[in-house]
């Protein structure tokens, strides 16, 4: 009954690491690897997506807090 779906749809908890180097803590957020790269720009540049665990997604908020901000003024 399977038939292909991944664990994240069984509602299965997939361990999923942070992509930061040098952690090993649990990852929490998946964001887009060209956002992440802008607070973290020693990223690999492998996969199109960038788990976070939390420390370091509190950490990218931080950093990229002012372009956010304009980006919602925009529309």
């Amino acid at each position: 009954m399977n038939a292909g779906i991944s664990p994240k749809r069984r509602g299965e908890a997939a361990e999923e690491r942070c992509a930061v180097a040098d952690c090993a803590e649990p990852a929490v957020r998946s964001l887009a690897r060209s956002e992440v790269r802008k607070a973290f720009p020693d990223l690999p540049e492998e996969p199109r997506r960038a788990n976070l665990c939390r420390p370091h997604y509190r950490q990218f908020k931080k950093a990229t807090r002012d372009e956010r901000t304009l980006g919602r003024l925009d529309w």
